[in-house]
C-alpha cells in the first residue's frame, strides 16, 4: 500500500464501504467513517491528504465537516460527493477550498479518475521523484521535438524557425506569451533539440509555491532544516545539472526570491536550506510568464537585473486569436487524441460548429479548446458533434444556470463555476492572488482550477 492517504464520510454504509474497498485495491491507504465527529477526531491525529465527504449527513452535515477539514490542513484536497446536491450547494463547497464535486450514483472506474486527478495535482507540488517520472514520459513523446506543436500558420512557422536557431545555444531564454498558449511545449521542443537532451528537463511551477517551499523546491534542503525536513533533499537545481530547468511563472516570483534566484542564475551556486555547503550546477534557464514583466518592474514589483539575466533571448508565443487558421488542424488533432485516450471512434466536428470554434476569443488559448474538445468527444451521443453541442458547453459560462436549461448537475456546475473563474481572472487582469481573493478560495485550489477548465 502507498502512502495516499485518503479519509472517507459517508453516513450510507454500503456506499462507504464500496468507496473504500474499491480505493484500496488501488493501492490507496483508505479509510472510512460513517459520521462527521469520528472522521474528525481521527484526522486530528492523523491528517490524510484527500478526504471524499459526503454532502448530506447528520447530524453534522459535509459543507459542516469540509469547513473543519480546512481548518486543519488547509493542503488536504476535499471531494465532495452527493445524491440530492444542488449547484447552490456545490458552488459553496467548492468556494470553501473543495477540489471536485460528484453526483451519486457513480462507477468504481469514474470515482478512480477524479481520485487520480486530485493526486495527481498533489504529487506534482509535493513529490519531485513523480514529476521527474512525468517529465522522462513527457520527454520520450518529444523525442523529436515538434511532435505536441500543431500548426501551419505563419505565427507558429516563425516559432519553428526560432526553435532551430536558439536551441544549440547556451543562453537563458525568456518565454512570454498568455496563458495556455503552450510555452512548457516550446521550452521542451528546444531542450530536446540542445545538446542538453540527454540529460534532465526539470520544471517547476514558481507561482503555485510560498516562498518557503519553493526555496526548498528549487535549492533543496538539509536534514532538520525545518519541522517535517526528516532527510536531505535535493532542489531543482540540482536535479538539472547538464540539463534545462523550466522556471514557470516566473513573474509571480517574491522580491527575496528573485535576489535568491539571480545569483543562483548568474554565479551557478547556491546552497541548500539549512546548508552552508556552496554547491555548483551548470544549467540552463527557460523562464516563462504570461505577465507583463516591464510593467512589473516600473511598479517595483520585480527585478530588472533578474529580468536582463532571463531575456538574453526573449521568445513571444502568439495567442490562438492570432493564429485562427489553426484552429481546424488543433481541433482535428485533439478529436484524435481523445478517440485514443477514451478508446472510442473518432468523432467530428459539423461545419457550423467548426466556424463557433474560429470566431470563439479563446481567453485559454490551446488548454482550453483541448479540453473543450475532449469533453465534447465524451459527451456527445453520435459521431458527430454538432454546433448546439458546443454553444451549450463554449458559450454556455454565464454566472446564470437555470434549472429549464435541462444541463446535469455536473454540466451544470461545470459551465458555472469556470465562468466564475473567468470572470474573476478578467478582473484581476490575469492575477492569480487576486482572482484566487475574489473568488475566496486559496492561490493553490486556483491553479488546480484553471488546469482543469483548461484556462492556464
Amino acid at each position: 500500500m502507498n502512502n495516499d492517504g485518503i479519509i472517507i464520510i459517508e453516513d450510507n454504509s454500503t456506499m462507504r464501504l464500496g468507496i473504500e474497498e474499491t480505493l484500496r485495491r488501488d493501492g490507496y491507504n483508505a479509510i472510512s467513517f460513517d459520521d462527521g465527529t469520528a472522521a474528525l477526531n481521527h484526522f486530528i491525529k492523523h491528517p490524510a491528504e484527500l478526504a471524499i465527504i459526503d454532502l448530506k449527513m447528520e447530524p453534522m452535515n459535509g459543507i459542516e465537516v469540509l469547513k473543519k477539514i480546512k481548518g486543519i490542513s488547509s493542503q488536504t484536497e476535499v471531494l465532495m460527493i452527493s445524491a440530492y446536491g444542488t449547484v447552490e450547494d456545490a458552488v459553496k463547497a467548492m468556494h470553501l477550498g473543495a477540489a471536485d464535486f460528484m453526483t451519486k450514483p457513480f462507477s468504481p472506474d469514474e470515482l478512480r479518475i477524479r481520485v487520480k486527478n486530485i493526486f495527481e495535482k498533489i504529487h506534482s507540488t509535493k513529490k519531485i521523484e513523480t514529476l521527474i517520472e512525468q517529465n522522462k514520459l513527457l520527454e520520450s513523446e518529444l523525442t523529436e521535438g515538434f511532435e505536441e506543436i500543431i500548426g501551419k500558420s505563419e505565427a507558429i512557422q516563425k516559432i519553428f524557425a526560432l526553435i532551430e536557431q536558439i536551441s544549440q545555444k547556451e543562453s537563458t531564454i525568456l518565454i512570454t506569451g498568455e496563458s495556455g498558449t503552450g510555452k512548457e511545449l516550446i521550452a521542451r521542443a528546444i531542450h530536446n533539440k540542445s545538446n542538453r537532451r540527454e540529460h534532465p528537463f526539470i520544471k517547476i511551477n514558481c507561482g503555485a509555491l510560498n516562498d518557503n517551499l519553493l526555496e526548498s523546491e528549487l535549492f533543496g534542503h538539509e536534514k532538520g532544516a525545518f519541522t517535517g525536513a526528516i532527510k536531505q533533499k535535493k532542489g531543482r537545481f540540482e536535479l538539472a545539472d547538464k540539463g534545462t530547468l523550466f522556471l514557470d511563472e516566473i513573474g509571480d516570483v517574491s522580491s527575496g526570491m528573485q535576489v535568491r534566484l539571480l545569483r543562483a542564475i548568474q554565479e551557478g551556486e547556491f546552497e541548500r536550506v539549512g546548508g552552508e555547503q556552496t554547491i555548483k550546477t551548470n544549467v540552463r534557464i527557460i523562464a516563462a510568464t504570461n505577465k507583463k514583466l516591464d510593467k512589473l518592474i516600473a511598479e517595483g514589483k520585480f527585478r530588472e537585473d533578474l529580468y536582463y539575466r532571463l531575456s538574453v533571448i526573449p521568445v513571444t508565443i502568439p495567442s490562438l486569436r492570432e493564429r485562427k487558421e489553426d484552429i481546424p488542424i488543433l481541433v482535428d488533432h485533439f478529436l484524435n487524441k481523445s478517440s485514443v485516450k477514451n478508446r472510442t471512434r473518432k468523432k467530428n466536428i459539423d461545419e457550423a460548429g467548426l466556424n463557433q470554434l474560429k470566431e470563439y476569443a479563446w481567453p485559454g488559448n490551446i488548454r482550453e479548446l483541448e479540453n473543450l474538445i475532449e469533453r465534447l468527444t465524451v459527451i456527445s451521443e453520435g459521431e458527430l458533434i454538432n454546433s448546439e453541442l458546443i454553444n451549450r458547453h463554449l458559450f454556455g459560462q454565464s454566472v446564470n444556470v437555470n434549472v429549464g436549461d435541462n444541463l446535469p448537475l455536473e454540466a451544470a456546475l461545470y459551465n458555472f463555476e469556470k465562468g466564475l473563474i473567468v470572470q474573476a481572472m478578467k478582473k484581476s487582469d490575469g492575477a492569480k492572488n487576486r482572482a484566487a481573493k475574489i473568488l475566496g478560495i486559496s492561490t493553490s485550489v486556483l491553479y488546480y482550477k484553471l488546469e482543469k477548465y483548461g484556462l492556464m
